[in-house]
């Protein structure tokens, strides 16, 4: 695409960091970003249909929880960045995101919509937290066009090349792959591609974890996601380039909340599994009664009727979808013209057939007059 002809086109144009649209600038991170949203919604959706839920709940979640973690990200940046600032809060084309502040924000939200639809949390947690960590691996190719979220310079020349480490050039209006083209760029490691490796091999462990789990207690998945994460992060973090550190206050913010993550993840699950046991009777599942922690069926919605899926893994308690009404194509019978009924003309017999008949009739005249000849003698 030349990018050239999209910049001179005053209603649809390119930009070092992204595009524009009707004069409206939309930067590359912020569509990874969204892309990253919107593919673990679907996958949520898709678990919560395995567990047993009615996964049209995704909608009122993903409505709720996606504004509250940008307020949440955008406001723990603001906060905990020097740089920036609670005056920076609505600059929203040059202000960063948190993704510490933004997961805080939708688990927060989560949890409030859970309580007043009356729908367990941790399980409805166990089908959306553990793809967030896929979420976030998509949208870290995001700042490889920022050109952040990156470590500190590589010295060795054999090691320039990606993704072992990604070129930063100093020119301001060079972003992104361009760097590569330009002799002035810097060579610095690829934090962010480690991340998103790392990032994606967790989720991949998790999701299949979670997709095969049935026993209680609910909401280890979730408490997983936070040990996984904040150990990433908190080994991650004192490493990056110190331009990109949350250390407003002198204190290493996303470090801080990094370790805390990790260290309530690991306290939670062993208080997961100690009130499972004094409930249940044991660690994991159940000795006293249904060891799943899956087999009631959760909707916000009251009317909800749970039926037979390949997906869910109770479903084979449930009954059968009905069948859908096949809709007729055409006219409806009010529209269809009523049938007439039309009286056809006796077609004419043959002349063959015509005189067939004719002599007939008269070999039986014929043999009426013998008759009655003979009866008069």
């Amino acid at each position: 695409m030349d990018l050239g002809l999209l910049a001179n086109n005053p209603l649809f144009g390119a930009y070092e960091q992204g595009i524009y649209f009707f004069s409206l600038p939309i930067q590359y991170y912020a569509m990874f970003i969204v892309t990253g949203m919107v593919v673990a919604a679907v996958l949520s959706a898709l678990m919560m249909k395995r567990r047993n839920l009615d996964n049209n709940f995704i909608y009122l979640l993903f409505i709720c929880c996606i504004p509250t973690a940008i307020i949440g990200a955008r406001l723990f940046s603001c906060l905990t960045d020097p740089k920036l600032g609670i005056g920076a809060f609505f600059d929203f084309p040059w202000a960063g995101l948190s993704i510490t502040g933004g997961v805080i924000g939708g688990v927060l939200a989560g949890l409030i919509v859970c309580l007043v639809c009356k729908v367990n949390f941790l399980r409805v947690a166990d089908c959306i937290v553990v793809n967030i960590l896929l979420a976030q691996a998509i949208g870290r190719w995001g700042n490889f066009f920022n050109k952040e979220v990156y470590g500190g310079i590589v010295e060795n020349p054999a090691l320039w090349k990606f993704p072992l480490a990604v070129p930063v050039s100093p020119d301001a209006s060079i972003f992104g792959v361009g760097s590569f083209s330009d002799p002035n760029s810097t060579w610095h490691y690829a934090f962010f591609f480690y991340e998103m490796v790392i990032n994606l091999i967790g989720w991949a462990i998790l999701f299949t974890f979670t997709w095969f789990r049935k026993k209680k207690p609910n909401g280890i998945s979730t408490c997983l996601y936070f040990v996984w994460y904040g150990t990433v992060r908190s080994i991650m973090e004192p490493l990056r380039d110190k331009e990109f550190i949350l250390n407003g206050g002198d204190v290493m913010w996303s470090e801080l909340f990094a370790i805390l993550m990790a260290g309530l993840g690991l306290a939670a699950i062993l208080v997961l599994l100690i009130v499972n046991h004094q409930r249940e009777g044991s660690f994991v599942g159940s000795l006293k009664g249904d060891p799943c922690g899956i087999t009631k069926y959760l909707s916000n919605d009251k009317k909800a009727t749970p039926y037979f899926s390949k997906i869910n893994m109770m479903g084979a308690s449930y009954p059968p979808a009905p069948p859908k009404e096949k809709k007729k194509r055409g006219k409806t019978p009010a529209e269809e013209p009523s049938e007439e009924v039309v009286l056809e003309r006796p077609r004419p017999a043959p002349l063959t057939a015509k005189r067939n008949e004719e002599t007939d009739g008269e070999a039986v005249k014929t043999d009426k007059t013998d008759t009655a000849d003979g009866e008069e003698t």
